[in-house]
């Protein structure tokens, strides 16, 4: 499980390299001001729904049935349901469409009420996202395509294709002059490279030999099961974009800049929950439905417990970089051009708030997976929905002292809340118990992350002058010597335990 998910990190880590990239080119050129929030919303809107209704919910319920038509009925029947399944979508994305190019003013409103008291800027918002939505449509067909490869094992491509995003929006940068505006070409770079996506892996899907067709939908047995197994995933996937929602909804009310510091720490927050978290749920869970499938319930307790590790001792170092060095690293990142000493101050202050999550959002993407192999998508919905009343309300409660970071704050504790109440469920169903090696595993890993913590902090007076002697890269060169003596003192913490570890006879076989 591992090698694969490896694969798709590495290439997950490409994209998001790609991304940062992007982001320092449009942090440079837009800053944080009323015109970058009024683009993010633009961003975010169709990434809403595409977080809603593809991706996530979409994947949890046609990656196990796609599976379970293949092994039944072969490569035709799997052609067949799956062709129908793009058909359907093709359906609901061009009804979807119309209705969103009619009623934009009302969707933007909703997402950012705030940008009413600025007509400029909410019409600017509105324009930009009427370019941006059929990104939705687009992302959605390629969402289908990734979950045929997936269930292919052919997890390269659909984790490769998100760079295309990134060269894209990269390229309109380049292109502004021929805009009205840099914004106006970002949101067509958006749009272009659902385009780009959708090519490669219809391309990918024909190398392949997977024949992939409009098919004329019919109520079969299979399609009945997709659509049962989708409701409840979508429900789920909702209410997860509800809170992200909100903070867009109460960051519209706050001081210009606040819709983009969330963003900028929402990036970073973003990268090893894509790059580990993305990439474990995207392999488990035709893992784990292959071992629930054969029954071998041991077998899937076991690869739980190996994903849950190896989120825990992967996540712990950027939680401890995210607590600590926020703003240096927002300023190495992102401090240049338009994006000035507040927008690297505000960004910091919710980048630390995220952090506090960052382990419990990731470990989510295990735990949500152990659920849906078995066919069970209601029961992470209703632990999703205690989460998110208990985070709305948090927000509310935090916004008034800690403004956009009181927002990020609230999603941490919601991600937990989440995080914990899944565990719990899974245990008392039997399903998840934690054995000995990873709760060895968990201990050395805290240790490690206060070691890192312990020489992050030590080294700060003797780092500081470093940044005077390289005037134009100061700040990124004092950061990554801070932040490589943290990881080698982590990953010291971390073997040395692990070697004492595998000399007792009870771990010391495990894999």
């Amino acid at each position: 499980m591992w090698r694969n998910a490896a694969s798709v990190g590495g290439l997950t880590l490409l994209s998001r390299l790609f991304g940062f990239v992007r982001d320092v080119l449009m942090a440079a050129f837009l800053g944080a001001g009323p015109v970058a929030d009024a683009f993010m919303v633009a961003f975010r809107l169709p990434n809403h729904f595409r977080a809603i209704f593809a991706e996530g919910a979409f994947n949890a319920a046609f990656v196990p049935r796609y599976a379970a038509v293949l092994t039944t009925n072969g490569e035709t029947g799997a052609r067949e349901f799956s062709g129908a399944i793009l058909s359907l979508i093709a359906i609901v994305q061009i009804a979807l469409l119309a209705v969103a190019y009619l009623a934009m003013p009302l969707f933007v409103g909703l997402l950012a009420p705030g940008f009413r008291d600025d007509p400029q800027q909410f019409a600017l918002a509105i324009d930009l996202t009427r370019i941006t939505f059929p990104y939705l449509g687009l992302i959605s067909v390629v969402t289908l395509m990734a979950g045929v490869l997936n269930a292919h094992n052919r997890f390269a491509a659909a984790a490769a294709a998100p760079v295309l995003l990134n060269i894209s929006m990269i390229a309109s940068l380049f292109a502004a002059s021929a805009f009205p505006s840099i914004a106006h070409a970002l949101a067509w770079g958006v749009v272009a490279s659902g385009v780009a996506q959708m090519l490669y892996l219809l391309w990918e899907l024909w190398r392949r030999g997977h024949a992939f067709a409009l098919r004329v939908p019919r109520w079969t047995v299979d399609m009945r099961r997709f659509l049962r197994a989708f409701g409840p995933a979508v429900l789920g996937s909702a209410g997860v974009q509800i809170a992200m929602f909100a903070d867009t909804i109460i960051a519209s009310f706050l001081p210009p800049g606040s819709v983009s510091y969330l963003y900028y720490a929402d990036r970073l927050y973003q990268l090893p929950l894509a790059v580990i978290g993305i990439a474990v749920g995207v392999v488990l869970l035709p893992d784990l439905s292959r071992k629930v499938a054969a029954g071998d319930e041991p077998g899937a307790r076991t690869g739980l417990n190996r994903a849950l590790e190896g989120i825990i001792v992967l996540t712990l170092p950027c939680v401890v970089v995210f607590m600590l060095a926020a703003e240096p690293v927002m300023a190495a990142l992102f401090g240049r051009g338009q994006f000035d000493a507040a927008a690297v101050a505000g960004s910091a202050a919710a980048l630390q708030a995220y952090g506090v999550g960052l382990t419990a959002v990731v470990a989510i993407r295990a735990l949500t997976p152990a659920f849906h192999a078995r066919g069970d998508t209601a029961t992470p919905v209703k632990a999703l929905a205690v989460s998110i009343v208990i985070n709305v309300l948090l927000k509310i409660l935090l916004v008034g002292t800690l403004a956009h970071a009181g927002l990020a704050l609230a999603t941490a504790c919601g991600a937990w809340v989440n995080a914990v109440l899944l565990a719990l469920l899974l245990g008392r169903r039997g399903m998840f118990a934690p054995d000995r090696r990873m709760i060895r595993l968990c201990i050395l890993a805290l240790a490690g992350g206060f070691a890192m913590a312990a020489v992050l902090e030590a080294l700060v007076p003797h780092t500081r002058p470093l940044i005077a002697m390289v005037p134009e890269f100061g700040v990124l060169f004092e950061v990554s010597v801070r932040l490589a003596a943290g990881l080698i003192a982590y990953v010291a913490v971390l073997a040395g335990g692990w070697v004492l570890m595998r000399r007792d006879p009870r771990i010391g076989g495990a894999s």
